[in-house]
């Protein structure tokens, strides 16, 4: 009489890979909670302009994310460069990623660019980073993408497009302009060196070393141009240390991770999506009314971005 067979257990059925799945879930995750975290940066902003100036808001929070960087990369055993050229990179990159953005950002919103339009020019930075990403990487971009970026950029317009006519572009001050643009060119170079020159460095280290780098550039510009201004309360606390430990901490760590493994291009066209999650998160919570355009906007903002990083 045969034996007859026990049947496997559910779990270890091979139809059923629940560990690849777990892995394609996480990986797929990893992009939506960058956009989150990158959007809270603009809120975190509002949150604390009347407790710091923003100049030394950005030195404190620079200074803050090195010395977390510097203690989590010693205690997990980070690969340091062991080259000068591996410095010199990371630190080109952090000047431009960490300093040039953030400090020209915060200066030109300063200096009288509405920050609507500081956002709108921000979001051109992944039109530029594909314009250069096949003369500076050899990087093809696709018709298709090309696509994506185009609708990205129509959604993030329009989701912008209530706030620039009512700031009203005639007065503008063209210093802050200036400077608006500045930071947007910074950001794609800063992206297009770190494709370039950080396939192979230890993600952590890197980015420990671009904060220090970033600190070099911040500082002395708090010094010699900001008020130095800080009112100690509970607020301006909480917003540094969700600036430093979640903007910026575990932020720029995923953008690292998007640029290592993605197409460069596809990667900045994340950025599309910041200007409308940050307009629903303002609306959540500083009560800001999203118009009908507003909310097409979002959602061809959501397809461009689709678009641009399928595949």
């Amino acid at each position: 009489m045969p034996v007859a067979k026990r049947a496997r257990p559910w779990c270890l059925h091979p139809a059923m890979p629940t560990a690849p799945r777990d892995a394609t879930l996480a990986r797929s995750l990893v992009p939506v909670l960058f956009v989150l975290i990158w959007a809270t940066g603009f809120i975190t902003a509002r949150y604390v302009a009347p407790y710091a100036e923003p100049l030394t808001f950005v030195a404190l929070r620079v200074v803050g994310v090195a010395l977390v960087l510097v203690a989590i990369a010693f205690a997990t055993g980070a690969r340091w460069p062991r080259t000068g050229a591996g410095w010199r990179d990371a630190l080109v990159a952090g000047v431009l990623m960490q300093g040039c953005y953030v400090v020209g950002v915060f200066w030109a919103v300063r200096n009288g660019l509405p920050a609507g339009i500081a956002a709108l020019v921000g979001s051109l930075q992944p039109l530029l980073t594909a314009m250069l990403a096949r003369p500076l990487l050899g990087e093809f971009v696709s018709r298709r993408r090309w696509l994506g970026i185009g609708l990205g950029f129509l959604g993030a317009g329009l989701v912008l497009a209530p706030k620039i006519g009512a700031a009203g572009a005639a007065g503008i001050p063209l210093p802050a302009l200036a400077a608006g643009f500045g930071a947007m060119v910074a950001m794609t170079l800063g992206t297009l060196w770190q494709k370039r020159t950080g396939a192979d460095a230890d993600l952590l280290a890197n980015a420990t070393i671009q904060f220090v780098g970033a600190i070099g550039l911040a500082l002395p510009l708090a010094l010699a141009f900001g008020a130095m201004r800080v009112e100690s309360s509970l607020p301006l606390w909480l917003g540094l240390a969700w600036s430093v430990l979640i903007n910026s901490v575990a932020g720029i760590l995923l953008l690292l991770v998007l640029i290592r493994r993605g197409a460069v291009a596809g990667v900045a066209s994340l950025f599309f999506l910041v200007p409308p999650v940050s307009a629903v998160m303002a609306y959540a919570l500083f009560g800001e009314v999203l118009s009908p355009v507003q909310v097409v906007g979002m959602i061809v903002a959501a397809l461009g971005v689709a678009v641009a990083s399928r595949g």
